[in-house]
């Protein structure tokens, strides 16, 4: 049996912990654009395209991620339609990240102050310059800490596609623990990884939640 130092075991884990990292950055990239339009769907003048997005952030949000990765990756082969798990994983994160994303900036778009909305419409101003110049701006300002916040979910959420056969970092550690017969060591390394990605984000959210004083933007 191979024998394998702790030096390449760490080496393995942090290769596969790019994959980690490139899943995380396209999941957020991507369900940051799709909940931008989930977010414009929900603050719509229009009933239908409000229930649109309404139903979309619940059927996302009241689904267990690991259900839409497994409809992903399998249930698109019903229909002949074969899909590599990556690609599955990918898909699966964006819609979901969306559903949060659309629902965090939306909650921050209608902290804004009513008078705001009276005061731009009063200056003659159409929906969309009053979202552009005077709505947006500050709700950007309040969804800074939250959206920075929700980048860890994003993270944690990629190990759940170690079920699908996505090797990513969470994947990894278990062909590693398979190969080396130390699951203490190896499980251990891989939580620390984790640790290392998200615990920096969890401050960033903190220190721009303080930084931002949000809580008194708007009093």
């Amino acid at each position: 049996m191979a024998q394998f130092t702790f030096f390449d075991i760490l080496r393995n884990l942090l290769i596969a912990t790019q994959w980690t990292v490139v899943l995380s950055l396209v999941s957020f990239a991507g369900g940051g654009l799709v909940g931008l339009l989930i977010l414009f769907a929900r603050i719509s003048s229009r009933p239908w395209l409000r229930l649109v997005g309404r139903g979309y952030v619940e059927l996302f949000q009241g689904t267990p991620l690991l259900m839409q990765l497994f409809l992903a990756f399998f249930g698109l082969v019903l229909f002949g339609i074969s899909v590599p798990a990556w690609l599955a994983a990918g898909l699966a994160l964006i819609l979901w990240s969306a559903a949060f994303l659309g629902e965090i900036w939306r909650g921050c778009v209608q902290s804004v102050a009513k008078g705001q909305w009276e005061a731009s419409s009063s200056l003659g101003m159409g929906y969309f310059q009053q979202l552009r110049y005077v709505i947006l701006p500050q709700a950007m300002r309040v969804a800074i800490p939250p959206t920075v916040g929700f980048s860890v979910q994003v993270v944690k959420g990629t190990a759940l596609t170690s079920i699908i056969g996505f090797i990513e970092l969470t994947r990894a550690g278990t062909v590693v623990t398979n190969a080396t017969y130390q699951p203490f060591l190896v499980y251990g390394l891989v939580a620390l990884i984790y640790f290392c990605l998200c615990w920096p984000l969890s401050k960033a959210s903190q220190i721009l939640e303080k930084r931002l004083n949000v809580a008194h933007s708007h009093h």
